[in-house]
């Protein structure tokens, strides 16, 4: 600095600190005198930041960018969170919080913004508890500049960053894992699962991991039904933010609450790695992202900050279009040396099922009798006199009890009173602790692709066709069930083409935009409904002359289902259904219907699925409609599936016939 630069620095720490000093010890209002020499401190240090960037240092630092061309290396990138478009427009950041970027221009153009947060970081803005200087409120750009420009210390003066050091301190950070939640089917938002990214303190081990912290993003809702949800969530029409929060509460949300089994996907990101994933997530604390359901989600952009946290990682590129969280997790199991360890969490109603099946009915009673109050602690030594059955009985029903409490079918003011005397009774019981459910053969990350191309064919009412089918999310229940919910159907977004053999057209023959099941097995004890749900556009049989025209469709239905000993699944359930069509003589069709059936596997890859449904039109169009079928898949590889499918449906006083064939490819 010039030897004029520090006189004048000199003076101006003194102005300003003079009378600010005279204010603190007179504790009265500055004089005018006070604010003028105040003012013009301020506009003396103004002088200095500007000098100090006028002698040539920013101006060095920008051509030295210029020279290793940092604006255009994936980590800048990486740091901005910039995407291609469609690979033809150009790039742009992701984020929509203007406080994110520097430059008027950083959403588009990264050079401009790397010039502008070298700039930033020559301000000597002081630390409060609502402000942050430049260097500290983006600390994963100030270390990534650092390390490649090696700022001098003398000409850009380094600020104390002490709220960040001391959130990162607090964190100690030792380990970092990607946790992946199974799909809840109940929730829109975690329809297709969730994943996160998990914090492990340095010093703990595996008994610890409920003291972490977790990395979440997701959308900030404001309680819509989940069709409105839905519909806002594909045109971004919600807010996405990350947030920290402990991870014991993220275990108790999915594991007590929704039922949900966590899988635990350990990372081996090592020091300097973590680091930088925690300090780009500090200065992504405030951003906001327009939240969209099938690609900017939870999944996204959490891929994202890998890619900063290790350099050299090409996660989001696998998803260009839309990005399901269990395959973002197949693409980080497939990316070598990424993950150390894989580990199953159990959800509580995982556990109790499991424990009901393996307790002999003698002691299940017993323990229902204990949770519902119906029979004393002190009878269930006489009842069972093993000590082994009493320590089970115990467990058993406190789980029960604690399981219906958490679900809101267990209430009263004795509710905890009688859940400390069964937790006291157990403890004066030995006994080895109670089986727990074996871990699933298959991971999530194993499954088949979410992505289904299906080519084949068959006849209709006796006329051939050929067609292509295309599924973008994510399963149904007769695709393969190993690394899947077992009941649940997510299927989303399928187009359908079939060309004619008789006259030779090609013509659109479906769209699926979400059929939804959820069969959940029911159990005298863990009382739960199924329900289907569905809507899209189908070709039909209407018209005086036959013709196969474009309805719409929606329906809905409740009902139950059942396991037998075997694994099959028998569901029953009432349903209404919608028609509708400037096709149909009074343009809609509504009718209650009642709809059975059975997934049965013969062999772990042969399933076969009868049904049948019957129903009676009562508004628009009148008459009975049904639906009679079995459909077959039988699984080849990973990747390659067989499915059959015979049916007779009758709607709009029209019967037809269809047998088809199918080969189901997943990407």
């Amino acid at each position: 600095m010039h030897p004029d630069t520090r006189w004048f620095a000199t003076g101006c720490l003194f102005l300003w600190f003079r009378p600010m000093g005279s204010r603190r010890l007179a504790a009265s209002t500055p004089s005018p005198q006070c604010r003028l020499a105040r003012i013009l401190a301020g506009a003396l240090l103004l002088m200095v930041a500007l000098s100090a960037r006028a002698d040539g240092y920013l101006d060095a630092l920008i051509a030295q960018a210029r020279d290793l061309r940092l604006a255009e290396s994936p980590e800048w990138r990486a740091l901005l969170h910039y995407q291609p478009r469609l690979g033809v427009l150009p790039s742009r950041a992701l984020p929509d919080s203007p406080n994110f970027f520097l430059s008027p221009r950083g959403r588009t153009d990264a050079a401009a913004e790397l010039a502008a947060t070298l700039a930033a970081f020559f301000s000597d803005e002081r630390e409060t508890d609502t402000t942050q200087n430049p260097q500290c409120r983006f600390r994963a750009r100030f270390a990534w500049l650092d390390a490649r420009l090696r700022f001098d210390g003398e000409r850009m003066v380094r600020q104390p960053c002490v709220r960040f050091e001391q959130w990162r301190r607090a964190l100690d950070p030792g380990r970092v894992t990607l946790v992946f939640a199974s799909a809840y089917l109940n929730s829109p938002s975690s329809a297709y699962g969730h994943t996160l990214l998990r914090v492990d303190p340095s010093d703990g081990g595996a008994g610890t991991n409920l003291l972490s912290y977790a990395i979440n993003f997701a959308a900030r809702t404001d309680g819509s039904n989940a069709l409105l949800y839905a519909a806002r969530g594909l045109m971004g029409g919600y807010v996405g933010t990350f947030a920290m929060m402990p991870y014991y509460a993220k275990v108790a949300e999915y594991s007590d609450i929704e039922n949900r089994d966590v899988w635990e996907y350990e990372l081996t990101l090592d020091a300097a790695e973590i680091d930088r994933l925690l300090a780009h997530v500090w200065e992504m604390g405030p951003v906001e992202f327009d939240y969209f359901f099938l690609d900017e989600n939870c999944a996204y952009h959490l891929l994202a900050m890998l890619e900063v946290a290790r350099p050299g990682l090409r996660l989001t590129s696998a998803f260009p279009l839309y990005a399901i969280p269990a395959d973002t997790v197949k693409t980080v199991m497939q990316t070598d040396g990424l993950v150390r360890s894989v580990v199953w969490r159990p959800a509580r109603g995982t556990v109790l099922r499991h424990r009901l099946r393996v307790t002999p009915p003698s002691v299940v009673a017993v323990a229902d009798g204990l949770a519902r109050g119906a029979i004393p602690v002190s009878e269930a030594v006489t009842r069972l006199p093993e000590e082994a059955a009493r320590a089970d009985a115990l467990e058993l029903g406190y789980e029960l009890l604690d399981y219906r409490r958490l679900r809101g079918d267990a209430v009263g003011t004795g509710l905890n009173l009688r859940l400390r005397e069964l937790l006291a009774a157990r403890a004066k019981v030995d006994g080895p602790p109670a089986s727990e459910p074996p871990r699933p053969a298959v991971r999530p990350d194993e499954g088949h692709g979410s992505l289904r191309l299906s080519l084949g064919g068959g006849t209709t009412a006796g006329h051939g066709f050929q067609e292509l089918r295309l599924r973008f999310a994510y399963h149904d229940l007769m695709d393969p069930e190993p690394g899947f919910l077992r009941g649940g159907q997510i299927d989303f977004l399928g187009l359908g083409l079939r060309r004619d053999n008789d006259t030779g057209q090609t013509v659109f023959e479906r769209f699926t935009l979400a059929e939804v099941v959820s069969l959940t097995p029911r159990d005298p004890l863990l009382p739960a409904w199924s329900w289907r749900g569905g809507a899209g556009i189908e070709r039909n049989t209407v018209g005086p002359h036959g013709h196969r025209l474009p309805v719409a469709y929606a329906k809905m239905g409740a009902g139950l289902a059942f396991e037998t000993a075997r694994g099959w699944l028998l569901y029953a359930f009432a349903e209404g259904d919608l028609r509708a069509s400037g096709h149909l003589d009074r343009g809609h069709a509504v009718g209650p219907a009642a709809r059975v059936g059975a997934y049965v596997d013969v062999t772990p890859d042969w399933r076969v699925h009868p049904y049948a449904m019957v129903g009676q039109r009562v508004l628009g169009a009148t008459g009975v409609f049904s639906d009679v079928g079995v459909e077959q898949r039988l699984t080849l590889t990973r990747r390659v599936a067989i499915a059959l499918e015979a049916r007779r449906r009758v709607d709009f006083g029209v019967r037809e016939n269809r047998v088809a064939a199918f080969v189901h490819l997943y990407f």
